[in-house]
């Protein structure tokens, strides 16, 4: 058969487009084509909403002309220099924290796992705290700290849940005590910062994206893009591992070397985003799971989960600027819909425990 579109076919129980030849193909689901589509068109019209509203009025005509490449000046300068970065940088942080958060839930094998509660993204703030404090460096300087720390982090984590094979209650609850260890680590290095150093960074510790200029967001931009990009490479092996170290052991998978391969690709992923935005809470957390019951999918879909987060991180930031009166950093606004999100999934998982077992 030629290249293109084959017939939609039922592989394993569930409906799946088949794309490409005989020889070179690939199956996507039916349901979490639709769900992408559909939250890619919802990003897509938030994008241009983002673009339009701010402190300097434009018409929406005048936003499409930019973009059309039809109009010029100051306007131009306001919509792809002011604005797009902003609305660049909620896009693919929030797609970088959603697969993220479902690399760590699969490999632990707990819905409750994402970078915010297990101390990687306290891990990469104390990094980023100590290069600004100690070194005082630019953004590369600032990133590689940011990276360290998290890498440290996820390293110190590891390490003390590691008991022949690893537990995903063992490495949350490890983590949650590195995570408090961190945190009260960062509130020592911020009370002795001077008063401007220590207000910035406790803005920036909240998560936002008002330092968000186009010199810092399209380094990061670019990094995610390409671990975006690698991530579909081991997602035979993540699907694997979600269900057991023996049994992704006994298919051929590399156990140890591929869950430590997507660790570091989830640790740099959080580290990107914190070093420009800070540690922005409960988009990794709640990202995977929303993505899981629309699509109806056994496992967490990478796919599907990136243009949540996107989608989540996007309309959250929105939210802050022009819905609330006073404007907010963004992380408040995730740590809000956040804390929500996790009561209510505390509760499922409590009812699903008891139903399991009655």
């Amino acid at each position: 058969m030629s290249a293109g579109t084959r017939p939609v076919r039922l592989t394993g129980g569930r409906r799946r487009l088949v794309l490409g030849t005989d020889r070179r193909h690939v199956a996507v689901g039916v349901r979490e084509a639709a769900v992408c589509a559909t939250a890619a068109l919802l990003v897509s019209a938030l994008a241009v909403v983002g673009l339009w509203l701010g402190d300097f009025p434009l018409r929406l005509d005048e936003v499409l002309g930019v973009l059309g490449g039809r109009i010029d000046g100051l306007t131009r300068t306001v919509v792809l220099e002011w604005r797009l970065p902003r609305i660049a940088a909620a896009v693919t942080f929030g797609a970088a924290l959603g697969v993220a958060g479902a690399i760590f839930q699969t490999i632990t094998r707990n819905p409750l796992a994402s970078p915010d509660i297990i101390g990687l993204a306290n891990g990469s703030f104390s990094g980023m705290l100590i290069a600004l404090l100690l070194l005082g460096g630019g953004w590369h300087l600032l990133m590689l700290g940011s990276l360290a720390g998290g890498l440290l982090a996820a390293l110190a984590i590891y390490l003390l849940a590691y008991r022949d094979g690893l537990s995903g209650f063992r490495f949350i609850v490890v983590g949650v005590g590195v995570s408090s260890m961190l945190a009260a680590t960062n509130t020592w290095l911020l009370l002795r910062a001077d008063l401007e150093t220590a207000l910035f960074a406790a803005a920036w510790g909240a998560g936002s994206l008002n330092t968000a200029t186009a010199e810092v967001v399209w380094p990061a931009v670019g990094i995610i893009l390409v671990l975006l990009a690698v991530t579909p490479l081991w997602a035979a092996a993540l699907a694997q591992l979600e269900l057991g170290d023996d049994i992704a052991a006994a298919s051929g998978v590399a156990v140890d070397r591929n869950r430590a391969t997507l660790v570091v690709i989830a640790v740099v992923l959080v580290s990107a985003v914190t070093t420009v935005a800070g540690p922005i809470s409960f988009v990794a957390l709640a990202a995977p799971q929303i993505a899981r019951r629309l699509v109806r999918a056994p496992g967490l879909p990478l796919a599907a989960t990136a243009v949540v987060g996107a989608l989540l991180l996007l309309g959250s930031d929105l939210i802050a600027q022009h819905v609330i009166p006073l404007t907010v950093p963004v992380g408040v606004v995730t740590v809000t819909l956040g804390g929500a999100y996790l009561l209510w999934l505390l509760v499922h998982e409590i009812r699903r425990t008891r139903w399991s077992t009655s």
